[in-house]
């Protein structure tokens, strides 16, 4: 994984991350994931005014970093505003728990083997924002992370049915990490702004609260716990019964459907005994297939991330946590107010 810290304003970050790029000879339009169609163009300038009155930072940002690339602004943004609304397939585990001792937020990002040197940890502190400490497979996009503050999210991408302009899946992610503070923070901007994609999006905060967002274009469900106890569990399908006519089953989920069942199950079986160690073995697959993808199919547990937000830290494994050890990182510090 990349390891990469973002300072001053949103436009220096950008721009700064893509010099850097640049002066090392690496071009991120040259990715063969880098994919720009009309269709895609004619969607993303949709997007735009929609990010211009919710997030114009963020365009700023993606100017930056065209601009360090030596690119156009117009390719660099219709490639990330049209992300999760076409063909971008990645398939990820997410489920926090919380008792009296824990507040654990856990997620596995499958991706694909072939661009795991591109993958990305991002410290983030920018001018007009809460730090926060993110993993990505598309920089400025976050796919989950944790913010001073204490609240961690995840996506878990949901292959669209149906897509309007808005805000995409790693948008959402990014905004609510710059800019929330707690669930119910994250809950109000979904329920007003545009959304484009769809995903479950998971959130744990601080104080314990805990939900999976279920999401689309003109919808917005909120589980906060399940029957079985005080936790939430997501996969790569929808489970609200007024979201389920949105799933595309015709779609390879990578075992969606058992990966969930994996971790719910393991999770009410053992909900009095909620704990970091719980959680990693959730994660590497000792109760059930989680992470045993066959890499020569280009599919793994790309990485693997136990936000422990009572004890304000950040464990992570860098590849497929059957292998891989979980090391803390210690960059970020949380705010103590």
């Amino acid at each position: 994984m990349y390891h990469a810290r973002f300072r001053k304003s949103h436009y220096e970050a950008g721009f700064n991350w893509g010099s850097l790029l640049y002066k090392r000879g690496k071009f991120i339009s040259d990715n063969h994931t880098f994919v720009i169609t009309n269709k895609r163009r004619e969607f993303a300038d949709k997007c735009i005014p929609i990010y211009e009155k919710y997030y114009p930072e963020i365009l700023d940002e993606i100017k930056g970093l065209a601009d360090g690339q030596g690119g156009k602004y117009e390719d660099f943004y219709t490639f990330l505003l049209s992300m999760y609304c076409f063909e971008f397939n990645n398939h990820c585990t997410c489920f926090t728990f919380f008792d009296d001792r824990n507040i654990i937020f856990a997620r596995n990002s499958d991706f694909l083997v072939s661009l795991e040197k591109l993958y990305m940890n991002c410290l983030y502190k920018l001018d007009g924002g809460y730090i926060f400490n993110g993993n990505t497979t598309a920089f400025i996009e976050m796919e989950d992370g944790i913010n001073e503050y204490g609240l961690a999210i995840g996506l878990t991408f949901v292959y669209p049915k149906v897509i309007r302009e808005g805000f995409n899946s790693g948008m959402l992610v990014r905004y609510i990490l710059e800019k929330c503070k707690t669930v119910n923070d994250a809950i109000e901007f979904l329920q007003k702004v545009p959304i484009a994609s769809q995903q479950t999006l998971t959130i744990a905060d601080a104080t314990g609260e805990i939900a999976v967002i279920e999401c689309n274009f003109n919808n917005v469900k909120v589980i906060r716990h399940q029957k079985d106890g005080n936790f939430v569990v997501s996969s790569n399908e929808f489970k609200h019964e007024k979201m389920k006519c949105f799933n595309n089953y015709d779609i390879d989920s990578w075992n969606a459907d058992e990966r969930y069942e994996v971790a719910y199950k393991a999770l009410k079986e053992n909900k009095d005994r909620f704990s970091f160690t719980l959680a990693r073995d959730i994660l590497s697959g000792k109760y059930g297939f989680m992470c045993q993808y066959d890499r020569k199919k280009d599919a793994d547990t790309v990485w693997s991330v136990i936000y422990d937000i009572k004890n304000k830290e950040i464990h992570r494994a860098e590849g497929n946590p059957a292998r891989k050890k979980f090391k803390k990182d210690l960059r970020m510090k949380f705010n103590e107010s």
